[in-house]
């Protein structure tokens, strides 16, 4: 697969590969913006499978895509439990000097 770039477009589809996934990950994390960070997140959970994700976390599955949405708010511990269902964690590292 190609450059990913990330705007407002739905990458479910453009999601290949797990690098894909820590590509796009990583982009949103760089953004700053919460919100845009939580729509990436539905879209990477939305092309593993949203409804078998929320079936293992025995979440709702329409409370999921409306959480990971782009004006959703999911609490933490729902984006912590995403993201270990896909197989991924989060990770801290110094912000590079302005």
């Amino acid at each position: 697969m190609g450059k990913i770039t990330i705007s407002d477009c739905d990458l479910a589809e453009e999601i290949e590969t797990r690098e894909d996934v820590i590509g796009v990950l990583e982009a949103a994390l760089e953004e700053n913006d919460p919100e845009f960070l939580f729509k990436v997140i539905g879209d990477i959970a939305r092309s593993k499978g949203m409804a078998q994700i929320a079936k293992e976390l025995n979440l709702n599955r329409e409370s999921l895509y409306r959480s990971l949405s782009q004006d959703g708010n999911p609490s933490f511990i729902t984006i912590v439990k995403v993201l270990d269902n896909l197989g991924y964690q989060l990770s801290i590292k110094q912000k590079k000097p302005a």
